[in-house]
């Protein structure tokens, strides 16, 4: 009897182990923030929490088709809306966390002068520009309206090279396979991102706000925890790691 006893126990041990885990979809732009966020949750909480990132359209695709996670963090807070219009999300949990911000940014090697803004795009030597595919990722579709409002877009189309999501794009210009890219504020602060190049910010009257939201899922099995996360994201202490890293309200 006493070997039943021990394997029921460890069966326990591992169910509840297994409770207290949480998967995230979160957008690219979070992959510096989203460490420390889930850092601060996990010590209050002492429960666990898994995180892939990716573009946002993409995981809005990947939930309707039933991809198992708890919590979707979206780039874009018309994706999470559609969710909850599908009833695909449980309700009164859709929250927005934070405003994203787009930059143009180079390497430190780059001569291009930033203070031109967007025009400096026109400058010859820039052969390949980086930006997020806009057919799924939020910040390719700010980077479009901004190229657009300046009348540049036209001129520059040729030379846009897409990434799969804002990180991607980030990585086509720090590996040099771009002149410039346009991304987001928070990957251009961080320490792997703010000593290898410079930035200056697209004015936010270029295109339209980049709103991101958060919601957990219908399909969550641990909603608790997962209301939990949201709260502890849009808190204080998570609003203070946000701006941190580059997020506005």
């Amino acid at each position: 009897m006493r070997w039943i006893a021990i394997a029921v126990l460890v069966v326990n041990v591992a169910w509840s182990a297994s409770a207290q885990e949480i998967t995230v979809a979160a957008a690219s732009d979070l992959q510096f923030a989203m460490p420390e966020l889930v850092r601060g949750f996990e010590q209050q909480t002492k429960a666990r929490v898994k995180i892939s990132y990716g573009s946002s359209g993409n995981f809005f695709s990947q939930i309707q088709n039933g991809a198992p996670f708890d919590v979707y963090f979206s780039a874009d807070i018309s994706y999470p809306q559609k969710l909850e219009a599908a009833g695909l999300t449980e309700p009164g949990t859709l929250r927005k966390y934070a405003t994203g911000r787009l930059v143009i940014w180079v390497r430190n090697e780059s001569r291009l002068d930033l203070s031109k803004g967007l025009r400096v795009l026109y400058d010859p030597s820039v052969k390949k520009i980086a930006i997020a595919n806009p057919a799924h990722a939020p910040y390719g579709r700010a980077a479009v309206a901004a190229l657009q409002s300046e009348k540049l877009y036209d001129n520059v189309a040729s030379r846009l090279v897409f990434g799969e999501n804002i990180s991607q794009t980030a990585q086509f210009v720090e590996t040099g396979n771009a002149d410039a890219g346009l991304i987001a504020l928070s990957l251009a602060i961080a320490p792997a991102m703010k000593a290898k190049g410079r930035y200056v910010e697209v004015p936010s009257s270029a295109y339209p706000a980049v709103e991101q939201a958060c919601v957990v899922l219908k399909s969550s099995r641990r909603k608790d925890l997962a209301r939990q996360l949201l709260e502890y994201v849009t808190g204080i202490e998570g609003k203070k790691i946000l701006a941190r890293f580059g997020f506005g309200e």
